[in-house]
């Protein structure tokens, strides 16, 4: 089967060393769907696993963890998928990924994919998707209730124009109720998180007590912060509200002191959306419920797909265009490929 790989070196792996190759189609056995590739997406996280594996013994590594496509054959554990279904998910990061024709995955972790968008559309949401979602109700323990209690929220997310912003201020607006401030420095970002409903929209090169300030806004409940979270870390304890919650998904380049904390009672939050399939737990079956429930959203016009630019064929001269235009900050919404060239 065609796959996209590399060989990592000790050094670290630029993009360019992703290359076409071919591999022995894989046999589904146990939970696992083996699943015909039909769109994929492309994550930061692809690019952090390629420039940082290092030491592999001469063994390609194939990236991916956004796929859609159709399951062409079953396990012998399988029960909730058959041959034929048109199938949607993330993956696992411990295992090898959706950048080959052919992929399995655990059926634990899929969900049916929606039937009134196209592959690629489909194909730029569960990894973002899934994380958006427990970020919100795993993590921050926000209501799914939508009816404007008394006392609304007020969600801060912090970099809201990526992937993961692009899906989570949707699902924020759809099923929570709280009021969705968004950050984005460029003019084309900016109106990108309107049209996805955020209720007002700051400049996170700005200092954040004084663009909240402007809008007329003194403390916020919640923040999500999705990139940089060093670099705003004592400005996100300042506009938090006494007992309010932090979360993130990035890895600070510096030590986080907690500490600071602690006067206001904050509590903070990290979301890694492989964490259930990487240590397999009692409830990784959430993530198929959640991207099933995510797939009626979207079916029902509530939820529309995050993609930002479709870069062609599945290869390795476009990945690597993909992987580099993540890697310097270029990407709004998500960068899909689809069919392989």
């Amino acid at each position: 089967m065609k796959a996209i790989g590399f060989i990592a070196t000790h050094e670290g792996t630029a993009a360019e060393n992703l290359e076409d190759i071919t591999l022995e189609r894989p046999t589904a056995t146990g939970h696992d769907l083996l699943v015909k590739v039909k769109a994929i997406s492309v994550n930061p996280v692809d690019t952090k696993i390629r420039s940082r594996l290092s030491g592999s013994k001469g063994e390609y590594k194939v990236l991916g963890w956004d796929a859609v496509g159709e399951v062409v054959e079953i396990g012998d554990r399988v029960n909730a998928y058959q041959v034929g279904d048109k199938v949607w998910y993330a993956g696992d990061i411990t295992r090898s990924g959706s950048n080959a024709e052919y992929h399995l995955v655990d059926e634990r972790i899929v969900g049916l994919s929606p039937k009134t968008i196209s592959d690629a559309e489909a194909a730029a949401l569960p990894l973002t998707a899934i994380t958006a979602w427990e970020l919100l109700f795993d993590r921050l323990a926000l209501k799914q209730d939508v009816t404007g209690v008394a006392s609304t929220p007020k969600v801060l997310i912090v970099g809201a124009a990526g992937g993961v912003g692009s899906i989570l201020i949707q699902l924020t607006k759809q099923l929570t109720g709280a009021t969705v401030i968004a950050t984005a420095s460029r003019p084309e970002s900016q109106a990108w998180v309107k049209t996805l409903g955020a209720d007002i929209v700051i400049n996170h090169k700005q200092p954040l007590t004084l663009e909240l300030s402007r809008v007329g806004i003194s403390e916020v409940t919640h923040v999500i912060s999705l990139n940089r979270t060093e670099d705003y870390f004592d400005q996100l304890i300042e506009v938090l509200a006494p007992q309010g919650k932090l979360a993130l998904i990035d890895d600070p380049e510096t030590i986080l002191d907690i500490r600071k904390l602690k006067q206001k009672s904050l509590s903070l939050h990290w979301e890694l959306m492989f964490t259930r399939s990487m240590f397999k737990t009692e409830d990784m079956i959430q993530q198929r419920e959640l991207l099933n429930r995510v797939a009626e959203l979207v079916d029902a016009g509530k939820i529309r797909t995050t993609i930002g630019t479709h870069y062609g064929a599945i290869c390795a001269e476009n990945l690597i265009k993909a992987h580099q235009d993540i890697e310097n900050g270029k990407a709004i919404g998500k960068i899909v490929l689809e069919s392989f060239a």
